[in-house]
């Protein structure tokens, strides 16, 4: 009765017969024998009739209430009885136990592959230790074999790329986006790479793709018939950072109308200090200026991009806008970016009281009085304060507008999510600058294509954006004509890239966990093989 009951429990559906089970150094051992039908011959498929002889396999079987098991199988080794077959003998294998070549139970087998899918090499042998199994990382790694990639591309190609290195190496994901599934992965992003493995792999229909210019050539090259779409989503993204530079461009409109509001609403104010005649001379201010010297004197020079990140320790990016951006519109943003600090809402009524007294009111009175108004700072910052008003070196007090990237949130967003005091802001900001209002309407129409898929209208909107539209408008509506095509059949299709952005972010967390110290093999074989 007990072996029937461990035959249930260890080998459910499988033949063999239990005839021991002991309990050694924390450790069960398990012997049973084989009551499978003869095999058949590996090579000829012949089946056996006549016993060789029998010997003992041991077997690693997945654990039990926190204990090793091991299976001491007792199997059977068979003539061939076919006289063309080069096999004379061979041994049997047990379905659903025992595999040739391997001291591991199928069961088990299986277990540690799928650790090894989810967790890699090292982190996989640690959760072993902790699971009661024998395996190190380079067993675990063995059982990792990448599946087989069709010989013909999905009918639905969704393509994006993906970081090894941000800003230096790229590799290319490719997805079946009706089955939500990748395909493959190539090692680079180059339209060379994506265009031979469309020309080995034919069978693409409609391939989904973001904005990048090098799949696009792929595309044309390759698979010419192929319909594209362009993503929504980095349509809507392309969009939003042309509205924002709009907004950076004309933040001196929306000051200016700040500042003529205050002096309507308060007109019994007394004057301020007159402004500094040049911005103050604050750390991020100071260090902005320098680094536009630094990179303009190595452009001057013929120096790369790549090249000018190194020296500096900046990233390209960065390099980029430095390069293509006025110094005072880089100088107005890093003002801008100036943390303003607690004592920031109280100047204003700090320089009105300074002025009122002439210059005889104490510091520490002052810092009693805001302290009542809700100051939670310090005496020293106050004293700093009234320190720079007598020197005649402090900052004005700058108009309370909204940043460029608030503005932009509040155009981007459906009109119905804005609250009444969001929308109210936003307005003012409309009143304050017809540029920005302009890009306004252009970004709600867009976005209401986007939303409602109304590509009919699209080439009537850019007709329009390049008529009258701010200059980053102007350079979006370009971009799109362009790349008429794929953008119509974005904004009309029900398909979009929104499967493959999935499968990239889950590439992210793979590459992160793993690459650099593994190859690219393993961390394609593991992405083709997670579900």
């Amino acid at each position: 009765m007990a072996s029937k009951t461990v035959e249930a429990v260890l080998f459910p559906g499988i033949d063999v017969r239990v005839e021991r089970v002991s309990d050694s150094f924390d450790v069960f051992v398990v012997e049973a024998v084989s009551t499978a039908r003869p095999g058949r011959c590996p090579d000829c498929r012949k089946q056996a009739r006549r016993i060789h002889s029998t010997y003992q396999r041991a077997l690693d079987e997945r654990p039990f209430a926190s204990r090793r098991v091991m299976v001491r199988l007792r199997v059977r080794r068979y003539f061939c009885d076919r006289k063309s077959c080069s096999r004379k003998t061979f041994v049997e294998q047990v379905p659903g136990l025992s595999e040739r070549y391997r001291r591991s139970s199928t069961g088990l087998t299986g277990w540690l592959r799928s650790i090894a899918i989810e967790l890699g090499g090292r982190p996989a042998a640690r959760l072993c230790r902790r699971l009661r199994v024998v395996a190190g990382r380079t067993r675990l790694l063995r059982l990792l074999a990448a599946p087989a990639v069709p010989d013909r591309a999905p009918r639905m190609l969704g393509v994006d790329e993906f970081a090894f290195r941000k800003g230096c190496t790229y590799g290319t994901v490719l997805v079946d986006v009706e089955a939500g599934r990748v395909v493959d992965v190539l090692p680079a992003r180059t339209s060379e790479t994506f265009a031979a493995w469309l020309t080995e792999h034919p069978g693409a229909e409609i391939i989904c793709r973001d904005r990048a210019t090098a799949y696009t050539k792929a595309v044309r090259e390759a698979a010419p018939h192929a319909l594209e779409v362009a993503d929504r989503w980095h349509l809507l993204q392309n969009l939003s950072s042309a509205v924002e530079k709009t907004c950076h461009q004309h933040r001196g409109c929306l000051r200016k109308h700040a500042e003529e509001e205050t002096v309507t609403e308060v007109p019994e104010q007394p004057s301020m200090l007159p402004p500094p005649a040049e911005l103050p001379r604050t750390q991020i201010i100071e260090r902005t200026r320098h680094r536009y010297e630094d990179i303009h004197r190595l452009l001057e020079k013929r120096w790369t991009i790549s090249a000018i990140a190194r020296r500096l320790s900046l990233d390209r990016k960065t390099v980029r806008r430095f390069r293509d951006t006025d110094l005072d519109e880089l100088l107005a943003s890093a003002r801008e970016r100036r943390p303003n600090g607690v004592l920031e809402p109280f100047k204003a009524y700090l320089n009105t009281r300074f002025t009122e007294a002439q210059d005889q009111v104490s510091g520490t009175r002052l810092f009693l009085e805001i302290q009542a108004r809700g100051y939670c700072g310090s005496r020293q910052v106050v004293r700093k304060h009234l320190a720079a008003l007598r020197a005649g070196t402090a900052e004005p007090v700058r108009a309370d507008i909204p940043s460029p990237r608030k503005i932009t949130s509040w155009i981007m967003r459906p009109r119905e999510t804005l609250t009444e005091s969001q929308d109210e802001r936003l307005l003012q900001v409309r009143l304050a600058c017809p540029d920005i209002t302009r890009a306004c309407d252009l970004a709600r129409a867009f976005a209401d294509m986007v939303r409602h898929q109304r590509g009919y209208l699209l080439l009537e909107w850019i007709r329009q954006a390049e008529q009258d539209a701010p200059k980053p408008m102007k350079g979006f509506a370009g971009f799109l004509r362009q790349d008429l095509d794929a953008v119509t059949s974005g904004l009309t299709l029900p398909w979009s890239s929104g499967v493959v952005e999935g499968h990239v972010n889950r590439v992210k967390t793979l590459k992160r966990a793993m690459y650099g110290r593994a190859s690219f093999e393993l961390l394609r074989t593991r992405i083709l093989t997670q579900p």
